[in-house]
């Protein structure tokens, strides 16, 4: 997917992947093309400046490690960044629900609805995960 269509929802989508724990960059980069079956192929030059910003933002920490000779910068979520996540995942699963309801309403299926019904209700992955055999929300992404 090409970066400028991600605008606006980047920073939960990093937020999201650093939320499984500390990355650098290109690990950052790789976590989210994987956990999206290749969905989400986002540059380097679109990441690392929204790594920087929500760093500056406080919603991520940085320390500088030394891997295999190498220095790099391993990015973590702060508690500030934590409750970002939270909120901004809330609404974007509102937006997400209501969107499904009121275009597609009476055509839903019987899944349709019930992912619908976990939306309006903050489920949480794990919840997706029964409702959804997607691959974004396997257990091994």
């Amino acid at each position: 997917m090409k970066a400028e269509k991600l605008k606006g929802h980047l920073d939960l989508l990093l937020l999201s992947v650093l939320s499984g724990g500390p990355g650098h960059g290109y690990e950052v980069i790789t976590r989210l093309r994987d956990r999206s079956d290749g969905a989400f192929q986002l540059p380097e030059g679109t990441v690392y400046p929204a790594l920087h910003r929500l760093e500056s933002a406080g919603l991520l920490a940085s320390t500088w490690e030394v891997v295999a000779g190498r220095r790099r910068r391993i990015y973590h979520l702060t508690l500030a960044g934590e409750r970002a996540m939270a909120e901004q995942a809330r609404q974007w699963r509102e937006f997400f629900a209501r969107a499904l309801k009121r275009f597609l309403g009476p055509d839903l299926d019987p899944l349709g609805k019930r992912i619908i019904e976990a939306c309006l209700d903050g489920a949480h992955q794990e919840d997706y995960r029964r409702l959804i055999p997607h691959p974004m929300f396997r257990d091994d992404a």
